[in-house]
């Protein structure tokens, strides 16, 4: 029987694109665990690439409303997504946009963003992404009628981005079969405010954030929150668990979505998806079934130099 012909939508602007992405239940990687579904949500399909284009277009577009970009250049600390999405939706919507991030961060980011239109500024790279919020504060503080601070950290559309965006459209794909939801804690916007949507539904949905087991680590994104200055938007009491998830364990993960899925994402959602495994082995053996959610947050090709083919990963 021939699939049914589903008729692709036509836009009229890339901004369009963002949202609604699809879903892939990990087969493979969930063998250990067969009466559990693991599904991961596709954010790389957004058209910057990321998770992050969801945030930055509502932070945008609330700035737009307020009045508050008029006369000025946007700025943000990044550490490579977030500015991508912005560089990209400043260009669909003729906002000037201005990154501040490490100077470590992948020439690929960097190329990306430059193809935008977006003016960088480098921050020390030995203080990663907490470097970089210090420096876009002081340079705010110098020129604070030059540019609109969107801060991505305190910015409540952040999360109101997933609130009203991602948490909506799990419900609308999985209803009542969702039993738990797990995402990262990076700026933190995703699992706040996916998980405060996830928790208005009738039914109870356990919704976990992973996070870095360790100060030091290697999982690029996520922070851990002990040691890092805390976003404002993160609210310790909304998940229902907060899971430490090994930098080994990540990357580890990572390769095996590749090798087992033929998925190439980043390390953060090898994070994520670790941490959705060891939900459903924890569901098999304990309940013997459900279904865990979880997000793709972007694509492993950010990660890596530019035509280097062979195995070499930098931190």
């Amino acid at each position: 029987m021939t699939a049914a012909f589903r008729r692709s939508r036509t836009l009229s602007s890339v901004v369009d694109a963002v949202g609604n992405t699809p879903y892939l239940r990990l087969e493979n990687i969930g063998k250990n665990a067969p009466s559990v579904e693991i599904y991961l949500k596709l954010e790389f399909a957004n058209p910057g690439g990321s998770v992050k284009d969801r945030a930055a277009l509502r932070m945008i577009q609330e700035a737009l409303k307020s009045g508050e970009l008029e006369g000025r250049t946007l700025i943000d600390a990044t550490s490579g997504n977030t500015g991508v999405a912005y560089a990209m939706l400043g260009a669909a919507l003729g906002v000037k946009i201005a990154l501040v991030m490490p100077a470590n961060v992948t020439q690929a980011r960097k190329d990306i963003t430059a193809a935008f239109g977006a003016g960088l500024i480098y921050s020390d790279p030995m203080e990663g992404s907490d470097g970089a919020i210090v420096k876009v504060r002081k340079i705010m503080t110098e020129q604070p009628d030059k540019y609109f601070y969107s801060d991505q950290y305190s910015n409540p559309n952040n999360p109101l981005a997933h609130y009203y965006g991602t948490g909506v459209e799990i419900l609308d794909a999985f209803g009542d079969r969702i039993t738990h939801f797990v995402a990262g804690l990076g700026t933190s916007g995703t699992a706040i405010g996916t998980t405060r949507r996830l928790h208005e539904h009738t039914r109870k949905i356990h919704c976990i954030a992973a996070e870095p087991a360790e100060a030091l680590h290697g999982l690029e994104g996520m922070k851990h929150m002990a040691s890092s200055l805390v976003p404002e938007i993160f609210d310790p009491n909304v998940p229902d668990e907060i899971m430490p998830i090994g930098t080994e364990d990540g990357w580890d993960m990572a390769d095996r979505l590749a090798n087992e899925e033929g998925l190439h994402v980043g390390h953060s959602t090898g994070a994520n998806v670790a941490a959705a495994l060891r939900v459903a082995e924890r569901l098999h053996k304990d309940q013997g079934g459900g279904c865990v959610v979880t997000i793709a947050c972007d694509r492993g090709d950010r990660y890596f130099a530019p035509m280097k083919w062979e195995k070499r990963y930098v931190w």
